[in-house]
């Protein structure tokens, strides 16, 4: 049986797992927020980063990359590979991925998403809402084994951009966390 996982986040552009084949499209009824705090790939413990989670939001859309995985072995490597990066992550559900805007049928029924919930006992990482210049802040200063919490950021908005999907939220922090860097760092026109 075939293995489909939907990634929403770095998935889009560092898989990390063999896979048979990419669909670019998206899933309905929920959107992406920086609400998921990284100890462990953009942050550390004392200074947590912020990666994207899934929130439910009737009437939304959240694009993504699915990704087909056939071969028995393959699926074990990348549920294996998964578990592990994925650990802050504490739910996994099924959902309907779409290729096209206009259908009401599915491209793929069915595919795994790693979740993080919005419940602190279950998901201590769980940071939640803040507003877009508190967010901003905590990226720009964040930094883990996985590298700059920014860097997330912007390789974030550049898979989007190429897919040609617009995100309010990506792209509104990402411009904040350029306004801030460029108040800090005068002449700053790199971040």
């Amino acid at each position: 049986m075939v293995m489909w996982v939907f990634g929403y986040g770095s998935l889009i552009w560092k898989s990390g797992f063999p896979y048979d084949d990419r669909l670019i499209g998206f899933i309905k009824g929920y959107r992406r927020v920086f609400y998921q705090g990284s100890t462990d790939h953009r942050g550390t413990p004392e200074y947590p980063g912020r990666t994207v989670t899934l929130e439910p939001a009737e009437g939304e859309i959240c694009w993504g990359a699915a990704y087909k995985i056939s071969k028995e072995e393959d699926k074990q490597i990348a549920l294996t590979y998964l578990e592990v990066r994925e650990k802050q992550y504490d739910k996994k559900a099924y959902v309907d991925f779409f290729t096209d805007p206009l259908a009401l049928t599915p491209a793929v029924p069915g595919v795994m998403v790693y979740v993080a919930s919005p419940d602190k006992e279950l998901n201590p990482n769980y940071l939640g809402p803040a507003s877009l210049e508190e967010i901003a802040k905590q990226i720009i200063h964040a930094e883990g084994p996985s590298g700059p919490n920014r860097d997330y950021l912007f390789h974030l908005e550049k898979a989007l951009v190429q897919f040609g999907c617009k995100d309010k939220h990506v792209t509104d922090l990402a411009n904040e966390v350029r306004r801030i860097l460029a108040v800090r760092i005068p002449g700053n026109c790199h971040a």
